[in-house]
């Protein structure tokens, strides 16, 4: 509601959506602490609570599935059935388009690569091996924050905005909620690799 207000203009929203932000943070932390607690010092994670704790990932992942579904429906549906009121064409005319041979194309090339270094990090936990563990780990919070960067940049760069149709709509809202994943599971690494330092 807060973010809601806060690019709305409405008296108060900045303040609501800071606060909305610190009351997550603290929630994930709090979380976090709570399962590293039970799983390494009280030995609560019996096969049961695994279980448990993987359905509900299964549940998340699903959802998100459904998710991202809704933006691809909605940017398939107005890409290939373009409606008289925006010429008929796709893109919409006036519309100048960001070629995907520039920066969306290194950005998908970091994208696979940091899904190939976090599940080397991943076979180098299960593993054992520390040190490869934490390079691999390393490596894909590189590849994540100039992801994050460069995403950053397409968004100046971009010759349209939010507001310039069902165009610009979609790019902006599929981009940046993937964006906002990924800022989130860049947090989640960070915690991973500084558990992996101190371990």
């Amino acid at each position: 509601i807060g973010g809601v207000m806060f690019m709305h203009n409405y008296s108060g929203g900045g303040q609501l959506l800071i606060l909305g932000i610190f009351t997550v943070l603290y929630v994930m932390v709090t979380w976090w602490r709570d399962i590293i607690r039970e799983a390494a010092f009280e030995g609560q994670h019996t096969s049961v609570v695994q279980e448990g704790l993987r359905l509900g990932m299964i549940l998340f992942i699903v959802s998100e599935v459904m998710f991202f579904f809704a933006f691809f429906w909605a940017f398939f549906t107005s890409s290939l059935t373009p409606v008289f009121n925006i010429g008929g064409v796709w893109p919409p005319v006036g519309i100048e388009v960001i070629s995907p041979w520039g920066l969306p194309l290194l950005n998908t090339i970091l994208l696979l690569s940091s899904g190939a270094t976090v599940t080397w990090a991943h076979h180098a936990i299960v593993g054992g091996l520390k040190q490869e563990a934490q390079t691999s780990l390393y490596l894909t919070l590189t590849f994540a924050v100039y992801f994050t960067t460069f995403q950053f940049l397409e968004y100046i760069e971009a010759p349209f905005s939010i507001s310039d149709g069902v165009y610009g709509s979609t790019f902006f809202m599929a981009t940046g909620f993937h964006g906002f994943h990924v800022i989130i599971g860049t947090i989640f690494l960070t915690i991973c690799a500084m558990r992996l330092y101190f371990d």
